[in-house]
């Protein structure tokens, strides 16, 4: 039953039996505490950036064509690769640090910061949280048929060790 439909009927318990609009009013409210945890996860996290982006283009008057989001969004991608890459022990001419729980922390921050921008991105170009979805599952089982050598481009195909 729709979070809607509950509310209608609700009401009219309210109007004709006050004493039911105390109950009913609990239900509704863990009605919809349950819609929000049942939501896919996916789901929420491009509705939650969607408002996010919606709130920073409103608050500093920000317009933009298609390309330029693209180019400013996947320029911050970069930005953020370059902080996880910061995180890690990538210089060959450095003795390792390791990666203690604090490092760990900021780099799992950092990986965050970047899934911010993979829903945007995908929002601009027209990506639903449901295209993602089937577009990644179509493409992963692409990219293992090239493993397996059953793909129709060449040169993924694992070779045997001679």
């Amino acid at each position: 039953m729709s979070y809607r439909m509950i509310y209608m009927i609700r009401r009219l318990m309210c109007d004709k039996f006050s004493v039911l609009c105390n109950l009913a009013e609990l239900n509704e409210k863990q009605l919809r505490e349950d819609e929000r945890m049942n939501k896919d996860k996916l789901d929420a996290i491009f509705e939650m950036q969607a408002n996010l982006d919606d709130r920073i283009v409103a608050e500093r008057g920000i317009e933009k064509s298609l390309s330029e989001w693209v180019i400013w969004t996947t320029i911050a991608m970069e930005s953020e690769i370059d902080e996880i890459r910061r995180e890690v022990d990538w210089k060959w001419w450095k003795n390792p640090q390791g990666i203690d729980e604090e490092r760990l922390a900021r780099l799992q921050g950092e990986v965050i910061d970047m899934w911010h921008f993979l829903p945007s991105l995908s929002l601009r170009v027209g990506l639903t949280a449901d295209d993602v979805h089937r577009l990644y599952m179509e493409k992963n089982a692409e990219n293992h048929a090239r493993q397996d050598g059953k793909s129709d481009k060449e040169g993924y195909e694992v070779k045997e060790a001679e």
